[in-house]
């Protein structure tokens, strides 16, 4: 799919849908998928509304559905930073068929500057480690452009990946003390796409952290979640996704790199705390926290949209609490969970729906030729996978998902799809 570039200046709604020419998706990966992609999209706009309001308000004004206002003034179902970073991170991953990390932070770039992928047209709600991580990204562009006799902007934003790791040039804009939640609302795209391969989707995931979020603390947080979400994709149970025994069962996954004190501490349970706020659960801007509370969202709810409303109604950072559950219990409930009306208000919801078809197409059309070479990892993985995880997982069932708009048959697939 061609996506637009930011001088055409096209809205989301404007960008034209061109469908992936494979029919390769059954219908229980696909509403997972699927779910994980809209269902960031969905809590980050049901959350919008009220950012930044404390939890005492929330109490007073409980949330029900998409609503206008708020901090922002957006319309019902315009949404957020998060939804527009993991737009730009799917696009990269689409249009370039691997993980080129100088394109991401190219049209990251893009949402900055010139409000690429943005629900309003203009970047807005961005946090601090991102802004300073791209500020000084556009600083290196321009040793770049000297470097390589390149005059326009426009041209040194198109410079090839393996020219970029020929030169040598960093693209990780940040470091120790960027601890964040601006890279774990926006990663569902990676292990997404990558899902087939679980060391490969585990250890990009902490890739994509370092881009804007390098600490040690945020990178792990993504690498735990990627897991999770890979497990969730695959079928595994909630049981097991929740389980303190997670991270060991899966340990294959991570390398010889071990996660860092603090997401060991919430991969054991932190997050289970009955009383929730009152026990210390908190939807506050730095990744563990934040992580915290997403899990725990996903742990209270019997559903996604009980659990969603779970994480918005801790306050504070509601629309990032929010699109981090929701990327999880997505691909936990599938598509078909989602309420129909947050979908249908959704804005730009076609979209985001083909995005998450051009991710499983991208995604069966690269398995068989991923350069496992290529990627510079920090950890190594103990062994090479015989069957792709999820052929373990799952049988294939040819029946393709409804997509928005289609209500009726919608709910038929998806009662049958998710049985297993």
């Amino acid at each position: 799919m061609k996506f637009p570039l930011p001088h055409e200046k096209k809205l989301p709604h404007e960008v034209p849908i061109h469908r992936p020419p494979t029919k390769l998706h059954n219908s229980i990966l696909f509403s997972r998928i699927a779910g994980s992609l809209v269902g960031l999209a969905v809590g980050d706009a049901l959350g919008a509304s009220v950012e930044f309001r404390p939890r005492k308000y929330l109490l007073a004004h409980p949330v029900h559905d998409m609503t206008s206002g708020g901090t922002w003034n957006l319309k019902a179902g315009q949404w957020t930073d998060d939804t527009s970073m993991a737009l730009c991170l799917a696009t990269s991953l689409i249009n370039k068929g691997t993980f080129s990390p100088y394109d991401q932070m190219v049209r990251f770039k893009w949402w900055y500057r010139y409000g690429y992928l943005s629900s309003t047209g203009v970047c807005f709600d961005i946090g601090n480690g991102t802004r300073k991580s791209l500020e000084e990204f556009t600083r290196r562009q321009v040793n770049l452009k000297k470097k390589l006799h390149i005059k326009d902007d426009y041209d040194v934003d198109q410079v090839p990946q393996k020219t970029i790791d020929k030169l040598q040039f960093n693209v990780f804009c940040s470091g120790p003390g960027a601890c964040g939640n601006g890279a774990l609302m926006r990663l569902a795209p990676v292990p997404l796409f990558f899902y087939r391969v679980p060391h490969i989707a585990v250890e990009l995931s902490g890739h994509s952290s370092r881009l804007t979020h390098g600490d040690e603390v945020a990178i792990d947080a993504c690498r735990y979640l990627g897991a999770l979400i890979v497990a969730a994709v695959a079928g595994e149970s909630k049981e097991n996704l929740l389980s303190e025994r997670f991270y060991e069962s899966h340990r294959s996954w991570f390398g010889r790199k071990a996660l860092h004190q603090d997401i060991l501490h919430v991969a054991a349970g932190s997050f289970k705390r009955q009383g929730g706020y009152n026990d210390g659960i908190r939807g506050a801007g730095h990744v563990v926290p934040s992580l915290e509370a997403a899990l725990w969202a996903f742990w209270k709810g019997k559903s996604y949209e009980d659990g969603v409303m779970n994480a918005i109604h801790l306050g504070d950072d509601t629309d990032t609490t929010a699109a981090i559950y929701g990327q999880l219990a997505g691909a936990h409930y599938g598509y078909q969970s989602i309420p129909y009306n947050w979908i249908h208000q959704l804005y730009a919801n076609s979209l985001i729906f083909c995005i998450a078809e051009w991710l499983q197409a991208s995604s069966y059309r690269r398995r068989k030729v991923l350069d496992h070479k290529k990627y510079q990892y920090s950890s190594r993985q103990y062994g090479k996978p015989k069957q792709h995880y999820y052929h373990r997982m799952n049988g294939n069932i040819s029946k393709l998902l409804p997509r928005p708009g289609d209500e009726a048959a919608r709910r038929s697939i998806g009662d049958k799809s998710m049985a297993k």
